[in-house]
């Protein structure tokens, strides 16, 4: 699969933009703060309906403007198709697939396959788990509909809980306190949270496992075998306990406003011979075990989907030094890559075959 085509309207700095793109490798050049990340944000947000930067919409129309248009020309398997994507102020996406509006962002899951490096991702190993379970969520909801919708769920089950835990609160310090019929309908909430809490328990600790498959002989070939890399899956809590405990803590959620106990708070382990990375590896170790983390996600989804994902690199090469590079370099061949750099004299030097390379500059091509 790659991108044959994108064009924009009144997107970020662009009030228009029609480019084409090859099947292997593509650069677009440039100085910082031109618009040459705003392109791959957009060919990420047409493919997952999501921002990788978490933007709000108002944030992504062009300033003064009301809309913002993105039209996505993809390839699989021989086949073309066009996804559009209507962008309002008042927060709504429109979204279609060959001309046709779908209602449900699952629907577009599973048309392609993107894989986003940015130098943001390079700290997923030592920031917080938030960081992490993004990168397990991210990666999961484009080869799972079911888990998107169970996290879909979930989310919007955990904040109505919340928001109940919130009221129970304010309510039991009020002189006619009515918490006892607010708590009772936690009951409710509890169902819901734990059934798709499950399910989502299990797909991250399924995709953690497949992972390790890959990611060992990926860290060795860049540390020349002198390390082995492990995940672990650190669940806030299993699934045959999730219930019980949630109860249990109940008293301790209403104290504090909010629901201490789920897959929201789950983590992951990155571990090299044996020693946690997150807490004491060097500043080398970390930006080797996201390297692998990345690598290993591409040879993943290739081995799920049996065709190649799109990679889309944001200025991560200018971070890596010359053996991560060359290790990152070696093992995208194969994979349509759209690379945004502020030169390319480094690719020209490593004899990397580019197909197409664009300058862009003030949010247009030149």
């Amino acid at each position: 699969m790659y991108v044959e085509s994108l064009a924009l309207k009144d997107f970020r700095n662009y009030e228009a933009l029609d480019i084409r793109f090859s099947d292997k490798i593509n650069i677009l050049y440039g100085d910082n703060a031109q618009g040459k990340t705003n392109i791959l944000e957009s060919i990420f947000l047409a493919a997952t309906t999501r921002s990788h930067k978490k933007s709000k919409e108002k944030d992504i129309i062009r300033f003064g403007q009301d809309n913002s248009y993105i039209r996505l020309g993809v390839n699989k398997r021989d086949v073309g198709h066009r996804i559009d994507v209507h962008i309002k102020s008042t927060g709504n996406k429109g979204i279609a697939i060959d001309g046709i509006p779908i209602k449900r962002a699952t629907e577009l899951f599973g048309l392609i396959n993107i894989i986003m490096f940015s130098p943001e991702d390079l700290s997923i190993v030592k920031n917080g788990p938030g960081e992490r379970r993004r990168f397990m969520d991210m990666e999961i909801c484009q080869l799972s509909r079911l888990y998107y919708r169970n996290l879909s769920t979930y989310n919007k089950v955990l904040d109505q809980r919340n928001n109940t835990l919130k009221q129970i609160s304010f309510q039991k310090g009020r002189p006619s306190d009515e918490g006892g019929s607010l708590e009772d309908t936690l009951d409710i909430w509890d169902i819901q949270l734990v059934e798709a809490g499950k399910s989502i328990i299990k797909e991250r600790s399924n995709f953690i496992s497949m992972m390790n498959e890959i990611i060992e002989e990926i860290h060795s070939s860049i540390t020349s075998s002198n390390e082995k890399l492990e995940l672990r899956y650190e669940p806030n809590v299993s699934i045959d306990d999730f219930e019980d405990t949630l109860k249990n803590k109940r008293a301790i959620d209403i104290k504090n406003t909010v629901t201490m106990t789920g897959p929201h708070r789950d983590d992951f382990g990155i571990y090299i011979n044996d020693i946690d990375v997150r807490v004491y590896g060097s500043q080398g170790q970390q930006r080797t075990a996201a390297l692998s983390l990345k690598l290993a996600e591409i040879e993943l989804v290739k081995d799920i989907i049996n065709d190649n994902p799109i990679l889309l690199l944001d200025d991560v090469m200018s971070e890596l030094d010359s053996k991560r590079r060359e290790s990152l370099l070696s093992r995208i061949s194969n994979i349509q890559t759209i690379i945004t750099c502020t030169g390319y004299d480094d690719f020209i030097k490593q004899r990397i075959n580019v197909d197409k390379i664009y300058k862009i500059s003030n949010g247009k091509i030149v």
